[in-house]
């Protein structure tokens, strides 16, 4: 579904993917985790056609991203950051996403599962970072794509919130569709990824199940494994 080849990225003299090899196959969670820098947000932003590499190749539904734009109608997106614009009612927002879009499926049961009834009116400007992060999701979970990728979705998120948007996960990936997700959180990462990829220094250093990286790096939890990684290689 996604394949990556030999992907290279340089800004300037920082080099921040170094040959990057991945394949996410149909269906499933995958997890594209690593520290800061790391090169996570360089890869989604590549697939989307929003960095140009400078070497290698993607291929999304065997389409080359680089030889045709239509693809991108087949994912969505939620960003790390939402810059909304802020003198737009969060209708206005939502109307007119819907109308660059095309129909929707789901957006007033969102509206009501996150709810936002008493915000539809609302400037945008005038929000609080979580239920701007609501409309994000809103915004973003609405169509019926067959690829999903959330950038850190988890921000600003009170602790319902967070568990609709689990539920919301779960029921997209049982319909087969296939969901890519960063995230700082790792205990929300364990509940909901089937795979992760962990990236250093712009390689992947591990690929696999999160009961794989526990045995590979010989730690009990989640946690301890992840900084076992860390602490290899810069020991």
């Amino acid at each position: 579904m996604v394949e990556i080849t030999e992907l290279y990225k340089s800004f300037g003299k920082n080099n921040v993917l170094n040959g990057i090899n991945l394949k996410i196959s149909e269906g499933g969670i995958f997890a594209v985790l690593g520290p800061n820098g790391s090169g996570k947000t360089t890869i989604i932003k590549s697939i989307l056609g929003m960095v140009i590499p400078t070497s290698g190749s993607i291929k999304v539904f065997d389409t080359d991203v680089n030889k045709n734009s239509d693809y991108r109608y087949k994912i969505d997106y939620l960003p790390q950051i939402a810059n909304f614009p802020s003198n737009l009612k969060v209708s206005e927002l939502i109307k007119m996403i819907k109308d660059l879009r095309g129909a929707t499926v789901e957006d007033k049961n969102l509206i009501e599962k996150f709810k936002l009834e008493p915000f539809l009116n609302k400037k945008l400007g005038t929000l609080s970072g979580g239920t701007k992060q609501k409309v994000n999701i809103v915004l973003t979970f609405m169509f019926n794509s067959p690829i999903i990728i959330l950038d850190e979705p988890t921000t600003g998120l009170d602790p319902i919130s967070l568990i609709r948007l689990k539920e919301l996960i779960e029921i997209e990936k049982a319909s087969g569709k296939t969901i890519l997700i960063t995230s700082h959180i790792m205990s929300f990462v364990e509940e909901v990824a089937d795979k992760i990829v962990f990236i250093l220094e712009g390689k992947i250093y591990f690929k696999g199940s999160i009961a794989e990286l526990k045995t590979k790096t010989n730690q009990k939890d989640f946690e301890h494994a992840i900084a076992n990684i860390l602490t290899e290689n810069h020991a």
